[in-house]
């Protein structure tokens, strides 16, 4: 053979290993397993199994004898929608939702996936998911009341999720998210409540506004109260600074008003003396003017009464003279041999005793009447004779003595009694 036919020949078994390398050796991806099947393998942990399992590496096929599957290990979304699911309390609800779930990639999940999913396409799986997954809603929303179901998505998507995990792991999936989209019913409970929630909500929306503004409006006034506090405190101290400013004022001028006091009150003194002066003055003026007016009057008075008294104490002087010679002579026995004397002493005692009655008032004098007793002596005979004595008066020269005595009285003639 020529070195050409060799090199052919070299060329064409390496080409044709290369093309029986490619279709024997297999490479497995991140996102996916490679299951070798058709020969017994062992495992420490599984023990001896009829395949096995390639993941993240790359692997030789033994023609004939294995067969090589690939898994897909990406995410699978499924729907969970469930309809007319009574809840707690014989509620029907609505519930909608989605999950991710993906087959596992290590033992010893992936020996239940490999049993039940080997060789069916993603859409069988994410089929057999969805229906235990809506098994699984039905059966947590028959514990929960609609209120919790609604009110608390977290809380129920996580007790779903834990009750779905135990059912997928029996399949052989793992399920890494489940969430709750939307929660309804035919009958409107929910939206009762929504609307009472809602109208609680804002309830305690305005009691809370309320609070707020009270608490504001109270904080306003509390700091209203607290700057007008601060201003009076401030006026306080400042009319406390000009009081201690006065009252040092006024003890730095004390000595100056004192002495513009007394200066004060000296000059009012001495005005107070000079109009004193003035006033004794007047007084002494006045009593002048009294002294000149009155008193002189009557000093001028007092000495024409002492004339006056004088004359009538000379006049009584001489009739007491002339009584006491009447008298003398009648203790000398002369009246009685002189009824003359005798009848001018009797005048004399009669006269005065006319005028004392007639200066008490005009009193009518009809008659005078003398009465003697029987046997009487020649000295009681003298009434007698002085009525007779006024009879021839009044015959012989017309004198009436009673009109005399009485001034002015009417006279009448006075009748003698027996």
């Amino acid at each position: 053979m020529t070195v050409l036919t060799m090199l052919a020949l070299v060329v064409l078994l390496g080409v044709a290993i290369a093309l029986v390398v490619m279709r024997l050796l297999y490479v497995c991806q991140p996102s996916e397993v490679l299951i070798f099947s058709g020969r017994r393998h062992q495992d420490n942990a599984l023990g001896v199994q009829g395949y096995r399992v390639i993941r993240g590496g790359r692997a030789l096929k033994v023609p004939f004898f294995e067969r090589v599957d690939r898994m897909d290990l990406t995410n699978m979304i499924v729907d969970v929608s469930v309809q007319n699911a009574y809840s707690k309390g014989g509620i029907p609800l609505t519930v909608q939702g989605v999950a991710n779930i993906k087959v596992p990639g290590e033992e010893p999940l992936l020996t239940n996936t490999l049993e039940r999913f080997l060789g069916q396409g993603r859409d069988h799986i994410k089929k057999v998911a969805q229906d235990t997954l809506e098994g699984n809603l039905r059966g947590v929303l028959a514990t929960l009341t609609p209120e919790e179901v609604n009110q608390d998505k977290e809380r129920f998507a996580s007790q779903l999720a834990t009750e779905a995990e135990t059912d997928l792991s029996r399949l052989g999936l793992v399920l890494d998210t489940l969430k709750i989209q939307n929660v309804s019913d035919q009958v409107g409970y929910l939206d009762a409540i929504g609307r009472q929630r809602s109208a609680s909500v804002r309830m305690n929306a305005q009691i809370a506004e309320a609070d707020a503004r009270a608490s504001a409006a109270e904080q306003k006034w509390a700091n209203s109260m607290r700057g007008e506090l601060s201003r009076l405190d401030a006026e306080i101290e400042i009319a406390r600074q000009q009081n201690e400013r006065r009252i040092a004022d006024a003890e730095s001028k004390r000595e100056t008003n004192i002495t513009a006091e007394r200066a004060e009150v000296g000059a009012a003194m001495v005005e107070a003396k000079a109009q004193l002066d003035t006033q004794l003055a007047r007084v002494e003026q006045v009593r002048l003017q009294l002294e000149a007016d009155r008193i002189q009057q009557a000093e001028a008075q007092r000495k024409a009464m002492e004339e006056a008294a004088k004359g009538e104490a000379a006049q009584v002087i001489r009739l007491g003279q002339a009584t006491a010679q009447v008298l003398k002579s009648l203790a000398n026995g002369q009246v009685a041999t002189s009824p003359a004397k005798l009848d001018a002493l009797l005048m004399q005692k009669l006269l005065p005793l006319m005028r004392q009655l007639a200066e008490v008032g005009p009193l009518p004098i009809e008659r005078v009447t003398l009465l003697a007793q029987s046997g009487q002596n020649p000295q009681q005979k003298v009434g007698t004779e002085l009525v007779g004595l006024h009879e021839q008066l009044r015959t012989a020269l017309g004198l009436n003595l009673q009109s005399l005595l009485t001034k002015g009285s009417t006279p009448s003639e006075p009748q003698q009694e027996p």
